[in-house]
């Protein structure tokens, strides 16, 4: 059975139904909300054929009941590339659903990848766009071939790739300057010195992989994006990812049934690059962290450790779970069990790698499992679709499916040395930065759970909060601070005043715009650093700012950091000669919770609008500081 688990075939998704189709076609019909249906279908595992129909489908519906797509947040994505694209982006379109996005595909012209980059009236350069796929393989760059032995030569070739690469960037940002997705290059499978053949300089696997090298840092340098073909098909295989008979009569870049693979790929990093990826790793205990059922079979009968090869599958799930939360992803507990049975092995067992203190919410008992993923998440203070949920059984993975269909569930198969896989390769965890912050951030929801622990306790909220000795501490947007700046518009969807999105090459011109107020927040107290917390861009006028943006952290909800804020920007309008600041409310699915906002700040109404967005000012003159128990930090 094990054998079959290829990754080709999506595996971690759940089969499709057999009347997929026919549910389509019946779907193409829908005039009310039709949004979560096509998230869910998107999340089996579909083949190139059925990601057409799922594809056509979505165009059909956005056509003819545009308003019916939710939870589906809209995304232009411009595809450039020396192929044949047509089936690739419409299994992106597919895909992308699965991570709720609803993609709208902009082709540039067959193999035309210079003449549309360099032409200012081209489809991309006069389109609005949130990205662009420069899909681009290996035969699309001017490398030399047959030059072997001379490093000089192949360092040259690589030269004149990277000029190529560089000209196209160069060209594309003459129009809207949409961030660019570079992928790299696979090289193809056939050897010309066989083993030989990475150590050759001029040998076409050592030239693309310098080239490679080159491109990844590159790409980490600016604000553009990597797609790392070349890790999907090492994975694979490059025999497998390659097809000469496809190239040859059909211009495919590679071979037709790694289209859903590929397509996966996108969708992740579209999702990651629109802040959808998860944060949150729940696990389930029994065969799932250990073999056995530690009710059952006690301390010493479960299977856990070295010197079994079921026992070191258990081991290497711990450790991928570890790393998980080293890179900043929450761990939580979800088990039918007694609490103090079902911690035992984290205090007792010696083989045991994850231990309590990893463990932001440890949840044990009889209830059902969605009715608890719902308390992490409430004690979190996350949303469900925040959350990965890994369980061994299937009657466990489809209740949860059901009853909280926007959690990721990655089906597993009956042998747990494939659990890693399955949960490594659905793409939950996609990430296009990591910054320092994103290394602390378990450690933070860990802090906050505590802090809301004493709070629980505390019967007085102000002394509380006075205990804490929180600091604060604003900057204007910069360099360093960028990466994680735009990581927060992109998903801070709660308390979040307009949900406004923008990429990280679009946050840099607002850094150095002289029509624009910025401001970075970051919070701390006597129990941990909570990192950056708060963002605020306001467009200036001549005598007002408007804010464009206004987002924080739901961690530090409840601790006056929001009134702190206010207190700052207008402190700094005032000193520029400001005399209002004005702010919009846009109302979303989920950003309820700052709908009194402006108001409980003090700001005046001034209009309301048919979709429930309202118009608010405030008077800087009149305004009084809110006294607040944060200090501020002597640095910020």
């Amino acid at each position: 059975m094990t054998s079959k688990w290829e990754i080709a075939q999506l595996p971690w998704l759940p089969v499709a139904p057999k009347d997929f189709r026919k549910i389509c076609q019946a779907l193409r019909h829908e005039t009310g909300p039709w949004g979560e249906t096509v998230v869910d279908l998107a999340g089996y595992r579909l083949g190139a054929d059925q990601l057409v129909t799922l594809s056509n489908t979505i165009l059909q519906l956005y056509k003819t009941n545009p308003t019916g797509g939710a939870p589906l947040s809209e995304f232009r994505l411009g595809i450039l590339g020396n192929s044949t694209l047509n089936l690739i982006a419409s299994a992106i379109v597919g895909s992308s659903a699965r991570v709720g996005l609803r993609v709208e595909v902009l082709q540039a012209s067959y193999d035309q990848v210079m003449q549309e980059a360099l032409n200012p009236q081209s489809v991309l350069n006069l389109s609005t766009l949130d990205a662009i796929l420069l899909a681009l393989d290996f035969r699309a760059l001017p490398f030399e071939t047959g030059a072997f032995g001379d490093p000089s030569r192949q360092e040259a070739s690589v030269d004149r790739a990277m000029e190529y690469v560089r000209a196209v960037r160069a060209g594309l940002a003459q129009g809207h300057g949409s961030p660019i997705i570079f992928q790299t290059l696979s090289p193809p499978p056939e050897p010309a010195f066989g083993s030989l053949d990475a150590s050759m300089p001029g040998s076409s696997l050592a030239m693309l992989r310098a080239f490679n090298a080159r491109l990844r840092e590159w790409v980490a340098e600016g604000s553009d994006y990597l797609l790392d073909v070349e890790a999907l098909a090492d994975a694979v295989g490059t025999i497998n990812w390659h097809d000469p008979v496809q190239w040859n009569l059909y211009k495919l870049p590679f071979a037709q049934q790694m289209v859903p693979l590929y397509a996966s790929r996108v969708a992740s990093l579209l999702g990651a690059i629109r802040g959808k990826s998860r944060k949150c790793l729940v696990l389930d205990l029994d065969n799932t962290l250990w073999g056995g059922v530690i009710g059952d079979d006690g301390l010493e009968g479960i299977v856990l450790g070295q010197g079994n090869g079921v026992g070191e599958a258990f081991l290497e799930i711990q450790r991928t779970a570890l790393m998980l939360r080293s890179r900043g992803i929450v761990l939580a507990i979800c088990s039918k069990n007694t609490e103090q049975v079902a911690r035992e092995p984290f205090r007792n067992h010696p083989e045991m790698l994850i231990k309590e203190e990893h463990v932001a919410v440890f949840v044990a008992n009889w209830e059902d499992k969605a009715s608890n993923i719902e308390e992490i998440a409430r004690l979190l203070n996350i949303g469900i679709d925040a959350i990965v949920f890994l369980d061994d059984n299937p009657f466990e993975r489809q209740q949860v499916r059901k009853a909280l269909p926007s959690v990721a569930i990655p089906e597993l198969p009956d042998d747990p040395a494939y659990f890693t896989r399955a949960l490594l390769w659905g793409g939950y965890f996609e990430a296009i930065h990591f910054t320092n912050e994103d290394a602390l951030r378990a450690n933070q929801y860990q802090q906050n759970n505590r802090r809301e622990m004493l709070n629980s306790s505390s019967r007085d909220v102000g002394e509380y909060l006075r205990t804490l000795s929180m600091e604060i501490s604003f900057k204007r947007f910069d360099k360093l601070g960028r990466a994680r700046i735009a990581q927060l518009i992109n998903k801070t969807n709660q308390f979040n005043l307009t949900t406004r999105r923008y990429t990280e090459a679009e946050v840099e011109k607002i850094e150095n715009s002289a029509e624009y107020f910025t401001m970075q927040v970051r919070l701390k107290d006597n129990l941990g650093d909570h990192g950056m917390v708060s963002v605020v861009m306001c467009r200036i006028g001549d005598s007002y700012w408007e804010i464009d943006t206004w987002l924080m952290s739901c961690r530090v909800l409840g601790r006056f950091v929001e009134q702190a804020v206010l207190n700052e920007v207008v402190d700094c309008a005032v000193r520029a000669g400001v005399a209002e600041l004005r702010g919009r409310y846009i109302p979303t699915g989920k950003n309820q919770m700052v709908a009194d906002m402006y108001p409980r700040l003090g700001f005046q109404l001034v209009g309301e609008s048919g979709d429930g967005s309202s118009e608010w000012r405030l008077d800087c003159a009149t305004f009084k500081a809110f006294t607040v128990p944060i200090s501020r930090a002597q640095n910020g």
